[in-house]
């Protein structure tokens, strides 16, 4: 079961109301973050899907880059971006045609 907000307990200091609304913005900006890079990670397997290594290419580095991003923010580890673009990198890679 998910709890919201007015859930939980409510604070009693100003300090801690404070904390509150800090953490409920947080969640929102880490969620939405977190969204566009599923979302774009969902765009580069239907490019790698689809066959076209330009398109996987693009969609690759869009891709890499909206990662790092999230994790220059926080929302995810860098360990974890680091992960990520690896292994889609390998997956790119195995399309392209080798010289």
């Amino acid at each position: 079961m998910r709890y919201t907000q007015e859930e939980y307990q409510v604070a009693n200091h100003k300090s801690a109301e404070k904390r509150n609304r800090q953490a409920q913005v947080r969640r929102v900006r880490n969620r939405m973050n977190k969204n566009k890079m599923k979302t774009m990670v969902r765009k580069l397997d239907e490019a790698v899907a689809g066959g076209s290594v330009e398109a996987a290419q693009e969609a690759f580095r869009v891709a890499s880059s909206v990662i790092a991003k999230t994790a220059s923010k926080g929302t995810i580890h860098k360990n974890t971006a680091s992960r990520k673009i690896s292994r889609l990198a390998k997956r790119v890679n195995a399309l392209t045609p080798v010289a």
